[in-house]
């Protein structure tokens, strides 16, 4: 579904990401966990098309996304749920959703049987359509946020911290509804600082240090790995013997 080869990414004169390799398999949950700055959300940046890889390639389906626009990577069933807020709070719960159906609303047919959909699924969105999104809680929002993304009936779903800033009811919530979709077969990317809730969650684990991969695996072999502690609380891998 999703491959990164060697790429090599950053800001302004230097590299977050350096040499990079991922891979996604159809219908998988894939956590990346890390210590703040090892690159994890640079990595959903550059999967979504907005940062530019300096090197490497990025692969969708057996088509390269990393020449493309952030747009044309849409299009192509990649979503991301971004990190922070990113609901229109004067607009309407209903209208929030809708937004996310742009590169289909002018097949008026399926705009209306993707919401209503997406409403069965998701009770918030049926229960608070009409009702601005700025008077939500944390954890509504969150779901108004993946609603939003599921609008283009995604290919690849990217979550960025999903469980931030959520008390533990929300967190529940959120959680359960990840799982639904990863069994309805929505193959799913999310960085989580909440290691056992992300690998928990999670069919495939990815540690982050530095900017570079340090352990794959499933999820259960990367949280067990006798390295996770150390890696995680940003100390270094010890280096291999020769």
């Amino acid at each position: 579904m999703l491959t990164l080869s060697d790429v090599t990414a950053g800001y302004g004169g230097g590299n977050v990401l350096q040499g990079v390799d991922l891979h996604c398999e159809a219908g998988t949950v894939t956590c990346i966990v890390g210590p703040n700055g090892a690159g994890k959300s640079t990595v959903l940046r550059v999967i979504s098309g907005l940062l530019r890889c300096r090197t490497g390639t990025v692969e969708m389906a057996g088509t390269r996304t990393d020449n493309l626009p952030p747009e044309q990577v849409l299009a192509l069933g990649v979503t991301q749920v971004p990190q922070s807020q990113a609901l229109f709070p004067g607009m309407t719960v209903r209208e929030n959703v809708l937004l996310g159906g742009y590169l289909i609303r002018r097949n008026r047919k399926l705009l209306a049987s993707r919401y209503d959909a997406i409403r069965e699924r998701i009770p918030i969105v049926a229960e608070r359509a009409g009702d601005p999104a700025g008077n939500l809680s944390g954890g509504q929002r969150r779901m108004v946020e993946i609603a939003r993304c599921l609008m283009l009936d995604p290919k690849l779903l990217l979550l960025d911290e999903p469980s931030l800033g959520l008390d533990p009811r929300s967190l529940a919530g959120v959680a359960a509804l990840i799982q639904s979709l990863n069994q309805a077969g929505t193959t799913m990317l999310l960085v989580e600082q909440n290691v056992r809730l992300g690998l928990g969650l999670a069919t495939h684990g990815v540690v982050m240090e530095g900017g570079k991969v340090r352990l794959t695996g499933t999820a259960a072999e990367v949280r067990d790995h006798p390295e996770m502690a150390s890696l995680y609380l940003g100390g270094s891998a010890p280096t291999p013997a020769n």
